[in-house]
């Protein structure tokens, strides 16, 4: 199977349509948390991924706002027809940055893909052992388990082969963590004995270039004069990182940005009426979720994950998170909209029973578990420490006593990642519309290094197979069945499905929502 064999630049140079007029103007977006480092690959949050998407260009990416794929660096693939072969035609003349610390040589070849890739998947490359560096996504997705090897075929081919067929394995070269690396630069570093630099002082060849930095507070790029897209229409980006809601919708209706993070429901209405904002809406691919520790007790039982799930009243929470009524309450691991989505499940709501599994389980008195509260503001969570006190409310009616926590945004995913929690809030977006999007990134095996993340022999055969499966009836089928796994197991909570609002000033022209709510600004500008 060959996808888009011949594109060129046709409507990929966004920039060159710009007004002359439009060039000067900074473009400020603000951010709702800072980014944990500038490595694409290294991090797995949507505060660092949408800053990867200014500064990285992938082999493919989303075309918005839609889940189509479309050509970046890479302008055609084949599939071979068993799906487990991935060839890129690579694009010729595309430029990575010059920067104060690098000067690159020559321009992007298949030297640069197979050195981002080799990272991900081989532990003794020289980068990783000078940089020891543990590669969030691609760990979870299980990717130095999946690819037999990379094939450099000439400097403007490269091939991917799979131990096994996965027919959702090309979306993964749109994501941002799959940002190519230059391997010249990497080269440097190595010689200077610096590897670590390539997460602080980034080299990328996507439309805009790193400037400077100041932690918490603004980070600032400027527009790539050689990017093989064309010329950005606007000559700065500015991330201001504002992490409260109100704060966002106070600058952006002052002017002192242009388009923000997305906001919660409950703060656009602080924007009706204001006639120089518009308000960008999609019904997200998202989730939030709470997260049991499986390793740790009294979650590693069974019988006390569904008790602490089918006690809480997700109808009053719902009522004080979401008061518009934009959310819906999440089931499964993923959106209603997506196939293969198991329209049979069902939450609970019977603290009753929930007292009697806590029994069954060894705890007729309940027990005292920590609540991690979500730190930031997400659309699918709008307000963490809230959402807390409503649970720990609920399951004190059955004998649970929670003791809420929560830590700065970094310290919360490093203090999550390492197993320190019992129960901690958490999401994600989807970018693909597939189910395998959610369920192989967050619930397989290859998550799940240190005992604490879900891992299920009979769900992780089902959504294998699924993966290796092109039948599209056969696909759905096995997801059904991998989610009734899910509900059974209770690995999380499941919470909300959400509405994202994006603001911008209506002088921006060229932006487009992604399905996930997440920004790019690639070709966009102020009139």
């Amino acid at each position: 199977m060959k996808l888009f064999p011949t594109l060129t630049l046709l409507a990929l140079t966004f920039g060159l349509a710009a007004p002359a007029q439009a060039q000067g103007k900074p473009v400020i977006y603000c951010a709702d948390a800072s980014p944990e480092g500038f490595d694409p690959g290294l991090w797995d949050s949507a505060s660092t991924n949408v800053v990867s998407a200014q500064m990285f260009d992938g082999l493919l990416g989303f075309k918005r706002p839609t889940t189509e794929l479309t050509p970046k660096l890479a302008t055609s693939y084949e599939i071979s027809p068993d799906a487990k072969s991935f060839t890129f035609k690579l694009r010729a003349g595309v430029k990575f940055h010059t920067t104060p610390w690098f000067k690159p040589t020559r321009d992007f070849n298949a030297d640069d893909v197979l050195f981002t890739f080799s990272r991900f998947i081989d532990p003794a490359h020289p980068f990783n052992k000078a940089f020891p560096a543990n590669f969030i996504y691609p760990q979870n997705l299980g990717l130095a388990k999946l690819i037999e090897g990379i094939d450099k075929l000439d400097d403007r081919t490269i091939r991917f082969r799979l131990r096994q067929p996965n027919v959702t394995f090309v979306a993964n070269f749109a994501f941002a963590w799959a940002g190519i690396q230059s391997a010249e630069y990497a080269a440097q570093l190595l010689k200077e004995g610096k590897a670590s630099q390539i997460n602080v002082q980034p080299v990328g060849a996507g439309p805009f270039q790193f400037k400077s930095y100041a932690k918490d507070d603004v980070l600032r790029m400027t527009a790539h004069p050689d990017y093989w897209g064309g010329k950005q229409p606007t000559p700065t980006l500015v991330f201001s990182i504002s992490r409260e809601p109100n704060v966002r919708v106070q600058k952006i209706a002052a002017g002192e940005c242009h388009v923000t993070a997305p906001l919660r429901d409950v703060d656009i209405a602080g924007l009706a009426g204001n006639s120089n904002v518009s308000i960008e809406k999609i019904q997200a691919l998202n989730i939030s979720y709470l997260s049991f520790n499986l390793k740790k007790p009294p979650t590693d039982k069974r019988e006390v994950r569904e008790a602490l799930d089918i006690a809480i009243d997700r109808n009053a929470i719902f009522k004080a998170l979401f008061p518009r009524g934009d959310a819906m309450q999440a089931v499964s691991a993923f959106p209603p909209s997506i196939p293969g989505y198991n329209k049979a499940l069902k939450n609970e709501f019977d603290p009753a029973k929930a007292k009697a599994l806590l029994a069954k389980a060894g705890f007729p008195n309940g027990f005292e578990i920590d609540l991690w509260a979500l730190p930031v503001q997400r659309p699918t969570n709008p307000n963490g420490q809230l959402m807390a006190q409503l649970i720990q409310q609920d399951w004190a009616k059955i004998g649970v006593k929670a003791h809420i926590k929560t830590y700065e945004w970094g310290e919360y995913l490093k203090r999550a990642n390492n197993g320190e929690h019992n129960v901690y809030m958490s999401g994600w977006s989807g970018e693909t519309g597939d189910a395998d999007d959610f369920l192989t990134p967050n619930l397989s095996c290859a998550t799940n290094k240190t005992g604490v993340k879900f891992c299920n022999a009979e769900f992780e055969k089902l959504i294998d197979e699924a993966r290796a499966t092109p039948d599209t009836k056969k696909r759905i089928a096995l997801y059904e069945k991998a989610q009734e796994i899910f509900k059974r197991e209770r690995p999380w909570i499941t919470m909300a499905h959400s509405t994202v609002y994006i603001p911008i000033r209506k002088d921006i022209v060229g932006f487009k929502m992604a399905p996930n709510g997440n920004v790019n600004f690639e070709g966009v500008y102020r009139k």
